[in-house]
């Protein structure tokens, strides 16, 4: 899909990369000689030498390899920021917002730019590896990750993706598209199996690796599951379609514990992660040589490993200089804007011109979720709320606020205000690590009560970890105090025990272990400003975890007396002001990896609360603060109604912007949103007999919808602004070899500048093959002053029309062309039959399945 428009030039980013590029890290320009060189140095070493570099060195690195002249290369978490080899706030990473929001701006040339800012943090963090994007699907919404990965439509995924992986190595350094492949659920997912038709997988699943692959990215991550009883990193699709037919040359990494075998070496699977333990080593070096597995194959892993320190600037005794962009925090407040989407707005209500005074509540609206959980989190160095925002961009308005819910279920952290640590003086905590005999192995002081260590916390023969603190809270009475981590805890106040418990987690998921452990509380009664001593004792010994990894938190949660009294304050404060914003949205309990979710509904009386203030003010704004959707059975009883995702470190700037006025809503819904749980045509994340049928095949998402014959809440694609566009007309022609193009004219009839996505889609009614209703084929983003028009050129290519039947095919006959603002809502309509029979210009883009 390409974009052009007059007056001003398309925003869609050209492919500028050429696949599988060694620039700009590459030490040889020839591919032939940097193939012969690499060979010769694989070769120089021994058997044992090649199969060390095939497991990690640890939990994020490889190993060196000092003859050849490697060094070890280093593998992040953190598609939406970077958080380098350790979780530690003492080193803070850029949070980003959650792929659904920079998906949602459809704007492959600010995936791009946010790519090229991931690369600008992997270079401040010495980060080679970017373990990112994911480019899974939103098959359903309860899936526990939705918030990570980009849309339920292929195409878009590998649009947004694709430009991702092009800025990121555009800087030297590597993406890693994951999670190769049908990763698209948490529960069971290191065992469960996807039963899936060729043909879903191929026009689905793999569309938009075949994209990312295509554009030169130069790793891909293999996945926990299996596909048709065969796990990914043991499973054939690995060699083709990836390599043999789409011309991969980069190394497949493991998800972290993915590799189970000697088995997986037979396969395409390159470097297995974590190590340096795993089932390779000496068991690998035994096979070779028993020749159940080719010593050919390990060399050819070590090559590719290999080539990949080219590209990264990791071999060679000079490695080319990397060139870091400039990082700019308010890029975060950018995307997030830019992907907002405004689903509802009677009677004009946004933006707001400023309100002599706005209630605000929601418990969100002061304690955002500004990313999702698990591996896709980063330590920020600052988070702004919505409101601080609202406070900040409206300093004459008079700004309350009242918690009207709680949506919490986990802890928040300790404010770093109210803590001291014991032996300096100083803000922060003293955190000890003792052996059995009571020695220290380790003093620190940190500077936050929730705390990661993702492969570097202490290993060995450990006895406790001893947190300390003085703690001095700002109100008086109740307080629920307590801790969240796997094994036996015990927390005192002034040297007397107030609380203990030995937590254990359902299944064997270590993500949900260390990274969302469940939480023990209890509630004493505290005076404001008086200091407390508080001791944090828990213990090593006996659990059984990942070999320096750990999670645990010291934190509190609100003690609500009643809820119905919160939800009555709010109403109160709503009803004497000129405008209510309500800001709802999930916890951390509710959207992260590791598990899926149960329920589409708002955690919470949130609901309640919504209806109640709507009651007491026509007036009404509501932000949803969630990375996938909810269930909304207010939304008509409200003014307006804003979808805001996990919006990154400037959500509350962002967000401001966007109610003011001052940015336009650009952003437009990468997934359908229900009205009812009960209607949406695929949900079911839940393996039977450790198996998953995407029974649906081809049809999910929009596509299921229009199959179903149901409307949702809002549909793909669908989005509101502050101006208003007319479709005037609509040209489509055939192009050479199967492709197309169409020329659409809009108008912008509104009052002020705004951003309009065209977006086309082609149906085939009376095809014999199993097709969607419609489905996507092209868009582009145009931005046209008030009172004027654009014409807008979307080039479809051959893929667009072909479908998988043992080979993709191009069915003769014509097709329906529709485009319009959004899936349900297409004005324009053309028919069109593709030529397949005509060679291609010189100047035309290739096929989607030739190398770009």
């Amino acid at each position: 899909m390409s974009g052009t428009r007059s007056p001003e030039p398309s925003s869609t980013e050209p492919n500028s990369a050429e696949p599988n590029s060694t620039e700009p890290g590459s030490v040889q320009a020839d591919p032939a000689a940097l193939r012969e060189r690499l060979t010769a140095i694989a070769r120089s070493l021994t058997l044992e030498q090649q199969v060390r570099l095939l497991t990690g060195a640890d939990m994020w690195s490889t190993h060196a390899e000092p003859a050849a002249g490697l060094r070890s290369m280093v593998l992040s978490d953190g598609p939406s920021g970077v958080r380098g080899a350790i979780w530690d706030e003492r080193d803070p990473s850029l949070n980003l917002p959650s792929a659904a929001a920079l998906s949602a701006s459809w704007d492959p040339e600010l995936a791009h730019r946010y790519g090229v800012i991931v690369a600008g943090e992997a270079i401040r963090k010495g980060v080679d590896v970017v373990l990112g994007p994911t480019i899974n699907l939103h098959r359903s919404p309860l899936g526990g990750r939705h918030f990570e990965a980009y849309s339920e439509d292929p195409l878009l995924t590998g649009e947004i993706g694709a430009a991702f992986v092009r800025g990121v190595q555009s800087a030297g350094i590597a993406a890693c598209p994951k999670h190769y492949i049908a990763n698209d659920f948490e529960t069971e997912r290191f065992t469960a199996s996807v039963e899936v038709s060729d043909q879903a997988l191929r026009e689905v699943y793999l569309a938009p690796f075949e994209r990312a692959v295509r554009d030169g990215a130069w790793t891909v991550m293999s996945s926990y599951n299996a596909v048709r009883g065969v796990t990914m990193s043991e499973n054939d699709l690995l060699r083709s379609p990836l390599c043999e037919e789409w011309g991969f040359d980069g190394v497949v990494v493991s998800d972290w514990t993915a590799v189970r075998s000697v088995a997986a070496a037979r396969a395409r699977q390159d470097l297995a992660m974590p190590g340096p333990g795993g089932p390779w080593g000496d068991a690998l070096v035994a096979a070779v040589r028993a020749g159940e597995v080719p010593a050919a194959a390990i060399e050819d892993k070590v090559c590719r490993l290999l080539l990949l320190a080219a590209r990264v600037g990791a071999l060679g005794a000079e490695p080319p200089p990397r060139t870091r962009p400039v990082i700019d925090a308010g890029f975060a407040r950018e995307v997030e804007a830019r992907g907002i989407v405004l689903v509802r707005n009677a009677e004009g209500l946004l933006p707001l011109r400023a309100p002599a005074s706005i209630a605000v509540s929601g418990q969100n609206a002061e304690l955002p979720r500004t990313q999702g959980g698990g591996s896709a989190t980063v330590v920020p160095g600052e988070t702004v709320s919505p409101l601080t925002g609202l406070r900040q961009a409206l300093p004459a308005t008079v700004v309350s606020y009242h918690l009207g819910a709680v949506v919490q279920e986990g802890l928040a952290e300790l404010p770093l205000d109210c803590l001291t640590d014991p032996e300096t003086g100083s803000a922060g905590l003293r955190v000890r690590f003792r052996d059995p005999a009571g020695d220290l192995v380790l003093d620190e002081v940190r500077f936050c009560s929730a705390l990661v260590w993702l492969g570097n916390a202490p290993v060995g023969d450990l006895a406790t970890l001893e947190i300390l603190t003085d703690y001095r809270p700002t109100v008086t009475g109740p307080v629920e105090l307590g801790f969240a981590v796997i094994g036996p805890t015990v927390l005192s106040i002034d040297g007397v025990n107030v609380l203990g418990a030995d937590n254990s987690v359902a299944g064997h998921d270590p993500a949900t272990a260390v990274l969302s452990p469940p939480a023990s509380t209890t509630v004493v009664e505290l005076e404001a400003g008086r200091s407390y001593r508080l001791r944090l004792e828990h213990s090593l010994a006996d659990t059984v975890r990942q070999p320096g990894a750990l999670g645990i938190t010291l934190g509190s949660r609100p003690v609500i007396s009643s809820e119905d009294a919160l939800i009555a304050e709010a109403a109160e404060a709503a009803r004497e002001a000129e405008v209510a914003v309500v800001v709802v949205g999930t916890n951390s309990q509710v959207e992260s990896e590791g598990f899926d979710r149960d329920t589409l509904a708002l955690p919470g009386r949130q609901d309640d609360l919504v209806r109640a203030v709507a009651a007491a003010n026509p007036r009404t704004v509501v932000v949803v603060n969630s990375g996938s959707p909810v269930t909304m059975p207010w939304r008509s009883q409200v003014r307006a109604v804003l979808l805001t995702w996990f919006g990154g470190q400037e959500y509350g700037r962002a967000l401001a912007d966007v109610l003011t006025g001052a940015v336009e809503p650009g952003g437009r819904l990468p997934t359908s949103w229900p009205g009812e749980q009960a209607e949406v045509p695929v949900l079911d994340v839940t393996p039977v007999q450790g198996v998953l049928r995407y029974d649906e095949g081809i049809h999910l998402g929009y596509r299921a919808w229009l199959r179903a014959g149901v409307q949702p809440a809002y549909p793909f694609g669908f989005g509101l602004g502050y101006t208003s566009f007319e479709y005037e007309s609509m040209s489509v022609a055939p192009g050479p070899d199967g492709t197309a193009e169409v020329s659409i004219r809009l108008s912008n009839t509104g009052a002020r500048t705004g951003r309009e996505v065209a977006q086309v889609y082609l149906s085939r009614p009376d095809s014999v093959q199993d097709r969607p209703v419609r489905w996507l084929a092209g868009f582009a983003g145009v931005t046209v002053p008030a009172g004027e028009s654009a014409t807008v050129v979307i080039a479809l290519p051959r893929r667009a029309f072909e479908h998988w039947q043992d080979g993709w095919a191009l069915e003769p006959g014509s097709f329906t062309v529709q485009a319009g603002p959004n899936v349900a809502d297409l004005p324009l309509r053309a028919e069109l039959t593709p030529r397949p029979d005509q060679p291609p210009r010189a100047d035309q883009p290739p096929r989607p399945d030739q190398p770009r």
